[in-house]
């Protein structure tokens, strides 16, 4: 019985002695791949933290959707059990600092933002301080059917730069015995936001929302105007194939992988999937900078995808333990692995020089178009990306404002102003808060 004794208060010091606090990491993915990367990027820091003899261990948990995630960290904050990591996408960032909820993790030190990609960390930099690190990061360019075009006359080796060449390759689409639709992409603000962007326009006023809180949306600019316009000329001989959705990213990407499109933009994320599964149907694929309107210097994109903030309400040595497992996460040889398996932007300058010294660019020459577009992004406040409260419900106006031009012929001006009126309610209703 002693024996039993002794043994049984062991175990239990052994327990007590190896108690560990756990550091929450809470993010939106929900697919096998990136949520099996990150649970092995976790699983690593965890050993280290172990060898350091550090008692504290990274836990990671989907919590849904990005404004899911962010709900339910908002709500565990307010009832006294923040996580330490959330990751939220780029257009909830007014939201996260608006929620009080977060401290800008660069307030925290121990961070070198030089080592980021300057226009992929400027989006997060917000009145002068890192807010959250940039983690799935990714923008728009331009995918081509390879066969399509040469059946079509079209040389594969010029692919159109401009929303005036893409017309002009539209035209002789049409001309030829080519019965595939000239053009498809998501009908999604987002591309209209990297139109805008790269004419060096901003979305909103004072200064897209980084000089001061903005107050109006800038849908009728001339910026916007074109971006009208491009969708309007693409009705008249409805060259534009989309499935009457909005925001359908998979069935743009079906129309096509299923050859109904000579032509397709969308996320530098899914450049491998595309190339991949192109290649399994039959056909290749070209990659190509976005298009932009006529006339205009090309100012750069503006990034898209997801940053990790760091809560407040935590002490502090476990928040520098977050801090530290997200500079690990996106270190130079974990961005790589990160690139490799999804196509998102590594995020850190020394990825790159990785991944050319490796001589990836030259086997994945598709990828290479999309460093070339990120890495010629001037750091700007168009570039930098808007801020503002009602972002979710302005994508929506942009949206719809597009696709009354494009399916019901609206007029250009009248429905961009329309837009306008309606987005600048609900930015104004959101500030009302404040």
């Amino acid at each position: 019985m002693l024996r039993t004794l002794l043994l049984l208060l062991a175990a239990l010091s052994i327990g007590f002695g190896s108690a560990q606090t756990s550091i929450e990491f809470w993010y939106a993915f929900s697919d096998a791949p990136r949520s099996g990367w990150i649970d092995d990027r976790i699983d690593e820091f965890n050993v280290t933290l172990a060898e350091q003899g550090l008692d504290y261990r990274v836990v990671g948990e989907r919590k849904g959707s990005y404004r899911e995630t962010l709900q339910a960290a908002v709500l565990a904050a307010r009832q006294g059990e923040p996580p330490h990591l959330v990751q939220l996408f780029e257009v909830g960032s007014q939201l996260a600092v608006d929620s009080g909820i977060f401290e800008p993790i660069g307030n925290l030190g121990g961070l070198d933002a030089s080592l980021y990609i300057e226009p992929v960390i400027n989006y997060y930099t917000i009145d002068g301080a890192v807010n959250s690190l940039p983690f799935n990061s990714s923008s728009p360019i331009l995918y081509a059917n390879v066969q399509l075009m040469e059946q079509a006359g079209l040389d594969p080796d010029a692919l159109p730069e401009t929303f005036g060449e893409v017309m002009d390759a539209c035209e002789t689409i049409r001309a030829s015995s080519v019965s595939a639709s000239c053009i498809t992409f998501p009908l999604h603000s987002w591309l209209f936001e990297q139109w805008v962007a790269e004419q060096g326009a901003m979305l909103v006023n004072n200064g897209n929302g980084r000089d001061a809180r903005a107050t109006e949306v800038l849908l009728d600019s001339e910026a916007a105007l074109r971006v009208g316009q491009f969708m309007a000329d693409l009705a008249v001989h409805r060259d534009y194939a989309y499935t009457g959705t909005l925001e359908d990213w998979s069935g743009s990407e079906a129309i096509f992988g299923n050859q109904e499109a000579v032509f397709f933009i969308t996320s530098t994320a899914d450049a491998g999937n595309i190339t991949r599964a192109a290649a399994d149907v039959g056909f290749d694929v070209r990659t190509g900078l976005l298009p932009i309107p006529d006339g205009v210097e090309r100012n750069g994109v503006v990034i898209g995808g997801a940053s990790v903030w760091l809560t407040k309400g935590n002490p502090q040595q476990e928040l520098e333990v977050a801090r530290d497992f997200v500079l690990f996460m996106t270190n130079a040889e974990n961005m790589v692995s990160w690139h490799k398996l999804t196509g998102y932007y590594p995020v850190v300058d020394a990825s790159v020089a990785l991944l050319e010294d490796e001589g990836w660019f030259e086997a994945e020459p598709n990828f290479a178009v999309a460093f070339e577009q990120l890495l010629e992004t001037i750091p700007n406040q168009a570039t930098a990306g808007a801020l503002l409260g009602s972002f979710l419900e302005t994508r929506t106006i942009i949206g719809e404002a597009l696709q009354r031009i494009y399916s019901g012929g609206a007029d250009v001006e009248a429905t961009m102003r329309q837009a306008k009126a309606e987005a600048d309610a609900r930015l104004a209703e959101y500030n009302a808060n404040f």
